[in-house]
């Protein structure tokens, strides 16, 4: 009896797509802008103004890759700018086969502290503005892939970020909700990254006794989360999930606060 196969990833699949990234100008936006762009990715790197320049050196970068780029700039925080970014992105390569929704705010305050205009600024930019983009390409495009970058903590709770985490939260329940909305012609999938980089203003020491906590007792790198978007971006039968790029930390159930 013969059995045949189909689907699976098909090496260079990928290769002549085009991917919107946000955030794409430093950190895990960089290094997914990079990657898919050894892998024959055309990218629109999108980032805030004050990131302008170093848009333009990971532009340099996707060329010296053999790919294509385009530079795109909107605060996520102001409708007037990132309303028109889809169609911006559009216009300036023609079409869009990809979209990664990676740029957000990261700002600390417990739920003693947090104000309404602290929920609103990280619900609008961590969650509304990566719907809004995704409703946005699907209207625009025939079909085809998103992902949204999450956070490991999602599973737990980091008090000292309140407002980030209710807002990330949002985000991977939307990304169920439009896996449904969306199907069948877009794949919706998340990626939760654990200690991957410090934060802004903290050294790698800072990420040393965190994973001590995790069962594989090490961290990770930008490496590992381009790898799982890769694979979500070349997988066809796979949507409304979410990849824990945590070592394991998802598994533990004690609280995590950072420091």
């Amino acid at each position: 009896m013969t059995h045949h196969l189909s689907g699976g990833v098909v090496p260079g699949k990928l290769k002549g797509k085009v991917a919107l990234i946000t955030g794409a100008g430093r950190r895990i936006g960089r290094a997914l802008a990079v990657a898919l762009a050894e892998e024959g990715v055309h990218i629109v790197a999108h980032d805030r103004r004050i990131r302008e320049s170093e848009t333009i050196k990971v532009c340099e970068e996707v060329e010296g890759c053999g790919a294509r780029s385009w530079k795109i700039i909107a605060d996520l925080d102001k409708e007037d700018e990132y309303e028109s970014l889809m169609t911006r992105a559009f216009a300036a390569a023609g079409t869009v086969d990809i979209l990664i929704n990676n740029a957000s705010i990261f700002q600390s305050g417990t739920l003693r502290e947090v104000g309404w205009e602290d929920v609103k600024r990280h619900m609008h930019v961590n969650a509304w503005t990566p719907f809004f983009l995704t409703r946005e390409f699907t209207r625009l495009a025939g079909g085809g892939k998103i992902i949204n970058l999450l956070d490991t903590k999602i599973t737990g709770y980091d008090r000292r970020h309140a407002a980030y985490i209710l807002s990330k939260q949002a985000l991977a329940l939307l990304t169920k909700m439009c896996a449904l909305e969306f199907a069948p012609g877009f794949t919706v999938n998340g990626i939760a990254p654990g200690p991957i980089l410090p934060p802004e203003g903290k050294d790698d020491s800072y990420l040393d006794h965190l994973v001590q906590n995790l069962p594989l007792k090490r961290r990770g790198g930008t490496g590992d989360v381009c790898d799982a978007a890769i694979y979500l971006l070349k997988a066809d039968f796979v949507t409304g999930q979410v990849l824990y790029v945590d070592g394991g930390k998802h598994l533990r159930e004690e609280e995590w606060t950072g420091s």
